[in-house]
């Protein structure tokens, strides 16, 4: 090794020293986190049992239901479970606060809205909004019921703010089991589409933002992408491999003389992309990794899309991206069948995003811009694998309207309490992470039946974060890669 990699490994392993006040007085600090959460609510019971269930998602818990959590802290089971599942409590008071806090500690002009359905698989037909369509959890056709959630995308970190239940349409129109799942009478079948349009018009002006992105099961729909531009939201939208354009920078065929001017042909981005061979693109890289450098190459092109029935749409920028095959990390839900493709070396995307607002032509976007654009779809991903992993987001056990919209909500406040002490202890442990903080809050919550000392925490959170670095330098030695001078908080 030599001199200049062990400077740098030293500097980077010295972040990895974990500060005793990093764990002094979390308990204390979850309580005063509640406090604005709970004057949000009207009843003495809900403020109580807000505290209580947040201690639960937070702790040791492999399953996070109500019945394990009243177990936990002392609490009657049917108390727990009546005002999870059954209570008649609102919780987008609380989606308030949490929106309000989240764009003063995060917000950014230039922030980035992420619309995303997510899945969580179900067995039986009585959960609420159960049905099977496509699982991105498990990459198929499955039983499962559906969210579709709002998130936020800084240059600080990444957060979820609002979310709704997808109800199918064979649901809204099945009296008995909306009665069943005490589902509410002025509920009504609306697409996910209408859904995030919902949520965008409802938080669109408190939210401080530039851009507004989604997969390609939001970007393939022309309405949906018209009404974004009515409301004059810039977008970076996924398409599938089989969108229909057409190339407007490229030479016009020869005209022979006689009738219309002929135009480029329409043809798939997918025959688009294949045309172009290895010319044309340009490596970004677009942060530092755990095993190095993460990069993408990106070309893009001024196209003009095709509507139903046929007739011409507005012209937009294509942008395509690929990554090695080798480089697929499998972060969150599987893509749907069309949403990439891919040949014997690389991986594709196609995003399109447009070039004219309601009133004036839009800037060129630069291929740095629209790669932070399309990093934010793995941000929200990575924001539903914090909720699952983290604050048991996926581990309820409740069928009713209220029960899943209650779990959601107070899933999210758990998440938004970590992410605020991973960035505070960040400012004394650099190379602190928020599987780390989970980790010390849960053992701090167990005072109940075994105390364990601050000093204790500390040289376990020491020695995962130290092996951590130990690999991440491992991993950039073996790519001759410079690690960073300084470990950054990358938003992953």
């Amino acid at each position: 090794m030599t001199p200049a990699w062990a400077q740098r490994q030293e500097a980077l392993l010295s972040d990895g020293i974990v500060s005793p006040d990093v764990f002094d007085h979390m308990v204390d600090r979850l309580g005063d986190f509640v406090v604005p959460y709970q004057h949000a609510l009207e009843t003495e019971a809900g403020q109580r049992n807000v505290h209580l269930y947040l201690q639960g998602l937070l702790s040791h818990l492999d399953r996070k239901n109500a019945e394990k959590i009243a177990a936990l802290v002392n609490v009657e089971r049917l108390v727990l479970q009546a005002f999870i599942g059954t209570a008649p409590w609102d919780h987008r008071p609380l989606l308030h606060v949490l929106v309000g806090q989240v764009v003063e500690r995060l917000g950014e002009p230039d922030g980035i809205i992420a619309f995303d359905p997510s899945s969580v698989p179900k067995r039986g037909t009585h959960s609420v909004g159960v049905k099977r369509p496509w699982c991105g959890h498990r990459g198929k056709v499955d039983n499962c019921q559906v969210g579709v959630y709002m998130g936020y995308v800084s240059r600080h970190d990444h957060a979820v703010l609002d979310f709704r239940l997808s109800l199918p349409q064979e649901w809204a129109h099945d009296e008995p089991r909306r009665q069943a799942c005490h589902v509410p009478d002025d509920v009504s079948y609306r697409t996910r589409h209408d859904q995030c349009l919902e949520m965008l018009d409802e938080w669109g002006e408190k939210v401080p933002h530039g851009w507004v992105t989604g997969d390609d099961e939001l970007g393939r729909h022309t309405r949906f992408r018209r009404e974004l531009r009515e409301r004059g939201e810039r977008y970076g939208l996924g398409v599938p491999c089989n969108t229909t354009m057409r190339d407007l920078e490229a030479p016009s065929p020869t005209y022979r003389g006689r009738g219309r001017r002929p135009k480029a042909p329409w043809q798939s981005v997918r025959a688009w992309r294949q045309s172009l061979g290895s010319a044309g693109w340009t490596r970004l890289t677009v942060r530092d990794g755990e095993k190095g450098p993460v990069q993408m190459e990106m070309v893009k092109c001024r196209v003009q899309t095709r509507l139903e029935r046929k007739r011409t749409g507005p012209e937009e920028w294509l942008v395509v991206t690929r990554r090695p095959l080798a480089d697929d990390n499998g972060l969150g839900a599987q893509a749907s069948r069309d949403a990439t493709d891919q040949d014997t070396r690389y991986r594709y995307h196609y995003y399109l995003t447009p070039t004219q607002a309601p009133e004036a032509e839009l800037a060129e976007p630069s291929l740095v811009e629209l790669a932070r654009v399309i990093k934010a779809g793995t941000c929200i991903e990575a924001s539903f694998k914090r909720g699952k992993s983290a604050a048991g987001m996926d581990e309820y056990q409740v069928r009713t309207w209220e029960g899943w919209h209650h779990h959601m909500a107070l899933s999210l406040l758990a998440v938004w309490f970590l992410i605020g002490e991973t960035h505070r202890g960040q400012q004394l442990t650099a190379a602190l992470t928020l599987p780390q903080v989970r980790y010390g809050l849960s053992v701090l919550l167990m005072e109940a039946f075994c105390t364990f000392s601050i000093a204790y925490i500390c040289r376990q959170v020491q020695r995962q974060l130290l092996r951590n670095e130990l690999a991440r330098l491992y991993h950039y030695r073996t790519r001759n890669c410079w690690p960073p001078r300084k470990l950054r908080r990358d938003i992953q």
